[in-house]
């Protein structure tokens, strides 16, 4: 399994495109965790099969984890997409993403040349989609969100989505490959989002073997001495990743 960060940075970032990451597995499947507003353009950069990519995740219904779902629908479908889309999501999914296809191109959604197959998934017991196994728990965030874990190749991977840890999410992450966590603030928590710290301990608590920050503020992100100073703490198991960065479980 290979995890690509296509953007790490938070809604208003100037730096750094919107939090997003691209798994593929070693039988080829392609999965987009979020799409953001700023994500489409990062993902066709060097892509040039429409059909390359099976399956999107969408976390929560703020614009910078699915306002970029119509522009990559459009691309798809300018690119010649022929093979269905699977788009995987909390309860509502459907209509949230069919209402924002509606808004950002009204009437393009009959005329789409490939089908969407939509799946909830919610908390609970896992599901078998696309050859993978999902399964989701919700954190603390001002909208509800969905924490994933994915299942293939003998690998195991969590993404948290936007919102602090849970006894839920911190279970479900429990030995994990690789997490990816949302660490908004260095030290408090803020309403709504985890921090540096807490994600240290999160660290602790669910063992992964390696754990990676994203959607951190933009001017947190800049406070480099206190920021290696928190990270000097993980001995290595905890990094700050870029958008580009690929790391293979």
């Amino acid at each position: 399994m290979k995890v690509t960060f296509l953007g790490v940075g938070e809604s208003c970032d100037p730096g750094r495109p919107n939090t997003s990451l691209l798994v593929e597995t070693e039988a080829g499947r392609q999965l987009l965790l979020d799409c953001g507003f700023t994500v489409p353009h990062h993902y066709f950069a060097g892509r040039s099969d429409p059909n390359q990519l099976d399956g999107l995740w969408i976390s929560h219904f703020h614009g910078d984890h699915f306002f970029g779902v119509p522009l990559l629908q459009i691309r798809l479908q300018e690119m010649g997409r022929q093979k269905p889309l699977v788009i995987v999501g909390q309860q509502g999914i459907e209509d949230k993403l069919t209402r924002a296809l509606d808004l950002a191109f009204p009437g393009f959604a009959a005329k789409l040349t490939f089908p969407l197959a939509f799946h909830v998934l919610e908390p609970g017991g896992p599901a078998e989609i696309l050859g993978l196994r999902w399964q989701a728990a919700a954190n603390v965030h001002s909208q509800r969100s969905l924490a994933l874990r994915l299942e293939a190749d003998g690998r195991s991977f969590f993404y948290s989505g936007d919102g602090r840890p849970t006894p839920e999410t911190t279970a479900l992450a429990c030995g994990c490959d690789l997490a990816v966590h949302e660490a908004f603030r260095l030290h408090e928590d803020s309403e709504g989002h985890g921090s540096v710290r807490r994600c240290l301990d999160f660290a602790g608590e669910t063992e992964v073997r390696r754990l990676a920050l994203v959607h951190m503020a933009w001017p947190e992100r800049r406070r480099e001495r206190d920021l290696a100073g928190l990270l000097g703490q993980a001995q290595g198991r905890v990094f700050l990743p870029e958008a580009g960065e690929e790391v293979r479980l």
